[in-house]
């Protein structure tokens, strides 16, 4: 990690800068395989399963009988945690359902507004060197409670040619209609356009790389709807003394295992922790499976001290990030000014593994400085939100000349005479 002592403002967006690739090539790749899989579906499905995961798939599509393997193979302790989190995962999501409410603008209008859940969704869950079954969770459980018809699921195989059996346990778990051994670029080319074997959906959810996200914006501009463009995960911890140093340590690498392309942040307001801090990095890194690509991303993060709190929150807000925990004496009091996060974790007690896991909120959130504008999935990112207005002869009455005098205003006078016509009468 790169250390920065009380650095002018006019560095900050240096240094809250995210690692990146050459975004021209690789556009250039990702359309390519886009427009392949467009053409030649599952034909090149295949083929880019066999190139990048080094997999032969003849029969894409999960059975129920590998299903059911699955969950005979995933163990009993591991199924209890799965239970456990999806329980507290759904207890939280439950709760965002809002029943309409009708809205009496004036007398005779009615107004109201209802979900209604998006008929056909594709889940993207990454395989790799880190088979994430717990997206599974985060993305069917709000789904499933949304009222999604049709919730499709694509994820890489694993080396066996199957997919990995917590994944396959958890969308079960959840609900989740049809499975699909596909990754990368290609299984969002299948989502987004459709094949013989996998259907296209109306929205695609899921992290992924930068080729996976580079997919799922360019998709959109073919109208298909996606979640967030998030990429790389990050992490930004703000710590002040009375924080543990082994457990910021902890935090940062737990976000810096997810790949080489991930980033994380320390602010803090002493020099001295950022020692204390770094002396934990080299003691925990050497009992890391992942230490290597633990390593390549902690050369992409960075350590600030800043010896004002308020500097330090502004440079938090400024730096958006994905996960934020607050290490410091008045965590609470500070969270109230954090505008700027995808989740908030508060408190030393507070460790960002939970909110991945099993607290109850969703780990899929914005990543890249996207936190500024976007949200974190919810129920809401799987339903559409459509109004309703019912006017009687005497609402008509109460608004109809205001509309008139409005359209005729903006020169349209066929929006003016659907009013005057009925008001004749």
């Amino acid at each position: 990690m790169k250390v920065y002592i009380n650095p002018d403002r006019r560095e900050w967006g240096h240094i809250t800068a995210r690692p990146v690739m050459d975004t021209m090539s690789l556009q250039d790749t990702v359309k390519a395989i886009l427009q392949d899989v467009k053409k030649n579906g599952d034909e090149a499905v295949k083929n880019y399963t066999l190139k990048f995961d080094g997999m032969i798939v003849e029969q894409s599509t999960v059975s129920d009988e590998e299903i059911n393997e699955a969950s005979r193979s995933v163990s009993p302790e591991l199924k209890r945690a799965i239970e456990l989190a999806a329980n507290n995962i759904h207890r939280f999501h439950e709760k965002q359902l809002q029943q309409p409410e009708i809205i009496e603008t004036m007398p005779g209008i009615k107004c109201w507004r209802r979900s209604a859940g998006i008929e056909k969704v594709g889940l993207y869950i990454p395989g790799g060197t880190a088979p994430l079954f717990s997206t599974v969770l985060m993305l069917g459980i709000p789904a499933k409670l949304a009222g999604c018809k049709d919730i499709v699921l694509c994820t890489p195989p694993g080396k066996n040619n199957k997919v990995n059996p917590a994944i396959l346990f958890a969308a079960q778990l959840v609900g989740v209609t049809r499975i699909f051994k596909a990754g990368g670029v290609q299984a969002i080319a299948a989502m987004a356009y459709g094949t013989a074997t996998i259907p296209a959906v109306y929205k695609i959810f899921g992290p992924g790389n930068q080729y996976v996200n580079c997919a799922k914006q360019l998709v959109q501009l073919d109208g298909i709807a996606i979640d967030m463009p998030a990429g790389p995960s990050e992490v930004c911890v703000l710590a002040d003394e009375s924080c543990n140093p082994s457990f910021v340590a902890a935090d940062l690498l737990s976000q810096a295992e997810h790949g080489t392309d991930s980033q994380v942040l320390l602010v803090c307001n002493a020099e001295a922790i950022v020692k204390q801090v770094s002396e934990e990095l080299e003691k925990q890194l050497n009992d890391l499976p992942r230490r290597d690509i633990t390593k390549q991303a902690l050369l992409n993060s960075n350590a600030v001290v800043l010896s004002n709190m308020d500097d330090s929150i502004d440079l938090v807000n400024q730096y958006a990030p994905e996960h934020l925990i607050i290490a410091c004496k008045d965590a609470e009091k500070i969270a109230d000014k954090i505008v700027n996060a995808g989740s908030v974790f508060i408190g030393n007690y507070s460790p960002e593994s939970t909110g991945d896991y099993a607290s109850g909120t969703n780990h899929t959130l914005p990543t890249n400085g996207f936190a500024r504008s976007y949200s974190g999935v919810s129920v809401d990112s799987f339903v559409k939100k459509i109004t309703y207005q019912q006017i009687t002869k005497q609402g008509l009455q109460q608004i109809g000349n205001a509309v008139e005098e409005m359209a005729a205003a903006e020169g349209l006078d066929a929006h003016k005479n659907a009013i005057s016509i009925r008001l004749k009468k």
